[in-house]
């Protein structure tokens, strides 16, 4: 091992030390909010934040390796930092695929809760017969926002939380508005599920619409030789033929 490749594979587990204890807090932090979290982490994180170590270790060695002089001495300082970030700040596929289901299931979740409002229920009632009702990614918040508020958090706090929730954004900005101007939830929520219903129709119509279309690339790709073959190779051949004459 060179000189060089040895002063980058340094740096490049000085960066990774740097950057690991800051990682192991957070997680510590979030285990702490959320106990049941500990199984799945290391399988939700992703390849990229799973590989941050070894990432950071080939991007420092890399640049020192490929690039000689001062300039790689600075690739093998900054490139391991700069993978890591990028490496940590990737979100993760669990993460991308809870907050689609989410995302699937608010339309869902919207209506059934403006028909239990609109019957007279009280709003943390109502979210827990949909958290019972509807079981699943989009409902689990609502249950969460049910215990608070009935271990007396602040509604506002409750919203907010909710409306920080991925995918659930437009739940949560409904009844933190309805809070704050005091307008009946049954009717704020009502409108939201409206909105969503109709949000959702026109994108499975869109998606109806761009089905036509895709199948008609490969469909046009396969009858293009047949087409070459009977129709235009006899014309140029005839032609051809002609000509000799």
């Amino acid at each position: 091992m060179t000189g060089w490749s040895l002063v980058a594979l340094i740096s490049a587990v000085c960066a990774g030390a740097l950057a690991g204890p800051t990682s192991s807090a957070r997680r510590l932090a979030r285990l702490e909010q959320d106990p049941a979290a500990l199984g799945g982490h290391a399988r939700d994180e992703g390849v990229l934040r799973r590989g941050r170590p070894v990432l950071a270790l080939l991007a420092g060695a890399a640049g020192v390796t490929l690039v000689h002089g001062v300039v790689g001495l600075a690739l093998a300082v900054i490139a391991p930092v700069v993978v890591w970030v990028v490496c940590t700040r990737a979100e993760p596929p669990g993460v991308r695929r809870e907050r689609e289901a989410v995302r699937r299931g608010l339309p869902h979740v919207t209506r059934l809760l403006a028909v239990v409002l609109a019957g007279g229920q009280s709003v943390p009632t109502a979210l827990g017969v949909v958290a019972d009702a509807l079981p699943g990614p989009a409902s689990a918040p609502l249950a969460r926002a049910r215990s608070s508020l009935a271990v007396g958090v602040p509604t506002e706090a409750v919203w907010a939380d909710l409306a920080a929730t991925p995918g659930l954004e437009p739940l949560g900005r409904a009844l933190q508005r309805a809070s704050e101007s005091g307008a009946r939830v049954a009717e704020v929520v009502a409108r939201l599920a409206t909105r969503l219903s109709d949000e959702e129709r026109a994108a499975v119509e869109d998606r109806a619409r761009t089905v036509g279309i895709r199948a008609a690339v490969p469909l046009g790709l396969c009858l293009l030789p047949a087409f070459l073959l009977l129709g235009i190779v006899p014309v140029v051949a005839g032609a051809l033929d002609a000509l000799q004459w």
